[in-house]
């Protein structure tokens, strides 16, 4: 067995293991995270294995910004104390990134889920978040 081949075996999102599907288009899926960050936390990935967005065809980058829009959406109508999101993704052992399947999370926010927001993802590197 090649060594990508290993990698696709063994990740979590190839085999879709515990993962409850909320939308999906030809190329990508959104699913709620395992260990969410804040009620609704949605991970969208693409369906080819591709360790990180750097490694999404274009087709597949359009179809995984087209489920972050319909999630946005689906989310803010299934819970109107979402008032905004925070849009992450880890690229690289060194920026955190555990699974090497590509993954882009999708955090609601809320008023006050946090004493002071300013900074948001800058918050990844202690003491950059407030400038």
């Amino acid at each position: 067995m090649s060594e990508k081949a290993a990698r696709m075996n063994d990740c979590i999102f190839c085999n879709q293991a515990d993962l409850t599907v909320v939308d999906e288009n030809r190329l990508a899926l959104a699913f709620r995270d395992n260990y969410p960050v804040t009620e609704g936390h949605t991970l969208i990935i693409s369906k080819r294995h591709a360790a990180t967005y750097f490694d999404l065809t274009e087709e597949e980058v359009i179809a995984v910004n087209a489920l972050l829009h319909s999630q946005k959406s689906a989310i803010q109508t299934e819970d109107n104390t979402v008032v905004a999101f925070n849009i992450g993704m880890n690229a690289g052992e060194a920026a955190g990134q555990t699974v090497f399947h590509c993954h882009i999370h999708l955090i609601p926010r809320r008023e006050g889920d946090v004493e002071n927001p300013r900074g948001g993802i800058r918050h990844t590197i202690p003491g950059k978040g407030f400038y």
